[in-house]
């Protein structure tokens, strides 16, 4: 009898082992009397469990983490023995409650099946959407999108439907369809584990919007960070094209569009959607000035409908369950899945799938089990570098948009950055306008030249410089950057520093009333 071995193949597992394993793994089925296949698949996310192992069994898959290298001999013959008893072993892979709790859509597939088999792809439901989406008429797919309630999950959270509308409503000999895979905020990592996990549905969900808002051509704009992505979205498309979902005739309609991936430029900004279209058009990443919007005149001037890859992975789905069954989950305005990103000093670090509406505390204390270090929880970050801290009084918050936005915060991409008690606020204050004056593309001066004075002013509080004079400065400082900048880069810095001056002022040895006063929080402009 034939015995299933699963490995992830996923750079998080990789960086810890997961190759070193596998080839033991192939080593040892050698020498052994069963027949062996090994499949790598994408990572569960379960990082804090990385290399996790599973094998095939009567009852399902167990799984077996965190495997190292030197237990790889151990864990392989408790697996063809079928002993659960070993201390490495964590049981039925669905029984595990990290998994069990969630709500698993966009990353259903993703570590069940071999990110490169079509047909394994196909059997796990993949391509419905498509084949539907082939039946139906364009105007209805644009429909059944806005419907089912679904917003960009680049962090802007703006309204799917809108600029599907917008850009099907637009006459021109070209249209295009661009994904921003640009993935920069620190602590996330959804996208990278969806394109290297299931690639086939994000290029389904890019052939779905292609057919529905009359474009034929379609462009994944990765990060240069992510080369396993980047080669495993290029064979997927050769897959794809040979098996003739993506070319002239899809899936042998009348239909054509096809897909090119692109590397992108390094540049933190140019996960803003126009300044990833300049950049894609060869030019240096700079915001554009709006109007014109992409929806109107994106790239090379052509109508452009642009999302990030969560947002595209969910079109699918959509199409093949119907806009009801997405419209059922989620909360208010909310609707849907999101993925979670459990990132920095916490115990159980990982991606968390669920329908929105569940709390920070949920997240942080239920899936991450709290902090690594087991010190007192001091705060999170949400929604990237740019996104405002929260505290233990915050913690109750549901995770959704408009309950975020009410609190001060922002869901962002869904990174949950995690700190115990020592860390330093004014040093992450410092950091944040330091980080906008690295990355700020400059074109525009609140954002290139105050995050350089905002980085001089918060380093004469932290050394105790004309403290009240200093915070006054930056009040005002924060105000203008807010108010003048010309996209979410200098607009959103001061997010971070406001909120950590008003939730921790022991930090910045301040008074808590000194911290009342202050600009407006923008809304981020992600896609």
């Amino acid at each position: 009898m034939r015995v299933w071995i699963f490995i992830p193949g996923d750079s998080g597992a990789v960086s810890v082992g997961a190759d070193e394993v596998a080839a033991q793994v192939v080593e040892l089925a050698k020498a052994s009397d069963k027949k062996i296949e090994l499949k790598r698949t994408g990572s569960r996310g379960l990082y804090w469990l990385e290399p996790l192992v599973e094998v095939e069994t009567p009852e399902g898959r167990v799984a077996y983490g965190p495997v190292k290298p030197e237990d790889a001999g151990s864990v392989f013959s408790a697996m063809l023995a079928g002993d659960t008893g070993h201390p490495l072993c964590l049981g039925l892979v669905e029984d595990i409650d990290f998994l069990k709790k969630q709500n698993r859509v966009m990353f259903a597939r993703v570590g069940t099946i071999d990110p490169l088999d079509l047909h394994d792809y196909q059997a796990h439901g993949g391509l419905e959407g498509l084949k539907k989406a082939l039946a139906t008429k364009p105007a209805d797919i644009v429909e059944a999108v806005a419907d089912s309630g679904l917003r960009g999950r680049g962090g802007a959270g703006f309204p799917a439907g809108i600029k599907w509308r917008t850009v099907a409503a637009q006459e021109a000999t070209q249209k295009y369809i661009c994904c921003n895979a640009d993935e920069g905020d620190s602590g996330t990592f959804a996208d990278r584990m969806l394109m290297e996990g299931d690639p086939f549905l994000l290029l389904e969900g890019m052939t779905i919007a292609g057919l529905a808002v009359g474009a034929v051509q379609g462009l994944i704009y990765v990060r240069s960070e992510y080369p396993a992505a980047t080669k495993t979205l290029k064979m997927a498309i050769d897959i794809m094209r040979d098996a003739g979902w993506l070319g002239e005739k899809v899936g042998g309609s009348r239909h054509a569009f096809d897909i090119t991936v692109r590397r992108g430029a390094g540049s933190y900004v140019c996960g803003e959607e126009s300044a990833m279209l300049e950049s894609l058009e060869g030019k240096r990443g700079e915001v554009r000035a709006k109007p014109p919007i992409p929806a109107i005149s994106g790239l090379f001037g052509q109508p452009t409908l642009v999302h990030n890859v969560l947002t595209l992975a969910s079109v699918p789905i959509i199409v093949a369950k119907g806009a009801d069954a997405y419209q059922a989950l989620g909360t208010g305005r909310s609707r849907g899945t999101q993925a979670f990103q459990l990132a920095g000093n916490i115990k159980q670090g990982g991606l968390v799938e669920v329908a929105f509406g569940l709390t920070i505390r949920n997240l942080i204390e239920d899936f991450g089990d709290g902090t690594a270090s087991g010190k007192p929880f001091k705060c999170a970050q949400l929604g990237g570098p740019l996104g405002a801290y929260v505290n233990e009084d915050m913690l109750d918050t549901p995770m959704d948009y408009e309950a975020l936005a009410e609190a001060g915060a922002m869901l962002g991409h869904g990174g949950v950055v995690v700190f115990d008690d020592g860390v330093d606020m004014a040093e992450m204050a410092r950091f944040a306008f330091e980080f906008c004056a690295i990355e700020s593309c400059g074109k525009c001066t609140p954002c290139r030249i105050g995050s350089v004075r905002g980085r001089e002013l918060m380093e004469k509080v932290i050394a105790g410089e004309d403290r009240q004079a200093s915070i006054a400065l930056i009040k005002d400082l924060c105000e203008v950057m807010e108010e003048g900048s010309m996209c979410a880069m200098g607009g959103l810095t001061p997010l971070p520093v406001k909120s950590a001056m008003k939730l921790f002022p022991q930090d910045f040895g301040i008074a808590p009333d000194e911290t009342k006063k202050g600009g407006k929080n923008v809304v981020a402009q992600g896609t």
